[in-house]
């Protein structure tokens, strides 16, 4: 299983022989200049929410792959007029995907599509893959004591936002890993913006003293799990 990080929220999640892209923002972010993608070719597209900074190459990579996207229902619809397909799932939902079963779990934020349109609510994903690793995608969030209800559900890897300001903070982000009862932490959702940047070795040091094994590749950089 290997996970690679194309800037701010966006990462790819590679198990069960089948490719998982999580909320495509690429071309639009500076950082991430260097990440063609037309090279990306996902058999599913998760979003998380419908901010553009999460959306913003959907299209383009859903129609150059051909992926079928999982997201919150009113996404669903508002991608099927524009003939894409899409699995709609909502708040406490699951269902089974070929590489394991995705549920669909709640995130603390706000959601609108680019065009201004209802958005649903922004949600958060765990996967429970069938090479046996489940893995936390919290999306955009705050802190929410929602997160314990994971702590029983055997988190290997959560993907958490840490950049503060529109999400989490690392302080909280180091709570959360403790609600999930998770040690391994991959970080996104920062540096993008003035508003979101950070001082990483400070964010590192955070992590390691609280006991957690942080992770945060450069852009385009993978690692195993």
């Amino acid at each position: 299983m290997k996970v690679t990080f194309y800037g701010h929220a966006t990462v790819q999640l590679e198990t069960g022989g089948k490719t998982l892209l999580f909320d495509p923002f690429i071309t639009p972010n500076e950082l991430a200049k260097h990440i063609d993608i037309n090279s990306l070719k996902p058999d599913y597209i998760l979003l998380s929410h419908g901010h553009g900074d999460h959306i913003a190459d959907l299209e383009a990579i859903q129609k150059n792959s051909g992926a079928k996207v999982i997201c919150i229902a009113e996404i669903a619809g508002w991608l099927g007029k524009k003939g894409i397909e899409a699995h709609g799932m909502n708040i406490g939902g699951s269902f089974t995907f070929e590489f394991g079963r995705v549920k669909m779990v709640n995130a603390i934020h706000s959601s609108s599509m680019p065009d201004g349109s209802y958005g649903g609510n922004p949600a958060g994903f765990v996967l429970y893959t069938n090479e046996g690793k489940n893995i936390y995608f919290a999306g955009d969030t705050a802190l929410t004591y929602d997160m314990k209800l994971l702590a029983d559900d055997n988190i290997n890897w959560s993907i958490l936002p840490i950049g503060d300001n529109y999400t989490m903070g690392v302080d909280d982000a180091i709570k959360a890993a403790a609600f999930v009862n998770c040690q391994n932490v991959i970080g996104v959702h920062y540096d993008t913006f003035p508003a979101i940047k950070l001082d990483l070795e400070e964010a590192r040091q955070k992590f390691l003293k609280a006991g957690l094994n942080i992770q945060l590749p450069g852009i385009g950089e993978s690692i195993d799990l």
